[in-house]
């Protein structure tokens, strides 16, 4: 037994079943590697990440324990981050109208600017990945239920145990976000008909994160 943490193995195998299953930070990722290439699917992974890392000293501070029991700190949370994946998805919708408007060679367009954003772009990807995952108080909520499971009930040090799980989660989903930005990536320069599809790939991107964010609005807040 680790530091009060029981079934180790167990729960590194559920934690990277959990993030290999599609989502919005999944479509976040993807959608970046698609359009820009490996080093921008990765940010978006670290974006995800360090979002991630806000939850779990939420929940190690009893933040996510308040969510659960306030309807009106969860309801505002939950609102707030549904307005901002709304807000994302027609930023992608926005953003693939101006491509398709201003360059009429799409194909060369991504081919020159696929793994050379900017250093400013980056960090607007990283901060977007990082709002996109901080906002969601679904997150907050699992890391609540999902953790405790595995610590054990005579654990002497609780808090160390679920900041311990929570790093070994966080480092998994890191590799696993990384996985599929490489995957993306891959696939974008392997298949032209993928890139001259892209514009149509964003507005599928944007509509889905719209859906995310009005599925988000329409969940009920956890029972007192």
């Amino acid at each position: 037994m680790l530091i009060g943490i029981d079934n180790l193995a167990l729960f590194i195998a559920a934690g990277v079943v959990l993030n290999l299953t599609p989502g919005p930070d999944v479509l976040f990722i993807v959608s970046h590697a698609l359009k820009s290439g490996w080093k921008t699917g990765a940010v978006a992974a670290l974006g995800i990440t360090a979002g991630c890392f806000v939850h779990i000293a939420a929940a190690a501070l009893g933040v996510s324990a308040l969510l659960a029991a306030s309807h009106a700190a969860f309801a505002a949370l939950k609102w707030l981050g549904a307005a901002y994946l709304v807000y994302v998805g027609v930023m992608m919708w926005r953003a693939s109208l101006a491509s398709q408007k201003n360059s009429p060679d799409l194909i060369a367009s991504l081919a020159s600017s696929a793994g050379a954003e900017s250093l400013k772009g980056l960090k607007n990807v990283f901060i977007k990945g990082f709002w996109t995952n901080a906002l969601n108080p679904k997150v907050a909520l699992f890391f609540l239920a999902f953790l405790p499971q595995f610590i054990a009930p005579g654990a002497e040090h609780k808090t160390l145990a679920f900041l311990l799980l929570g790093l070994i989660f966080n480092v998994n989903s890191l590799w696993v976000g990384l996985g599929y930005a490489a995957l993306a990536a891959a696939a974008s320069h392997r298949f032209s008909a993928l890139q001259s599809g892209m514009v149509w790939l964003e507005r599928a991107a944007g509509s889905l994160f719209i859906v995310f964010g009005l599925k988000l609005a329409l969940t009920d807040n956890p029972p007192l």
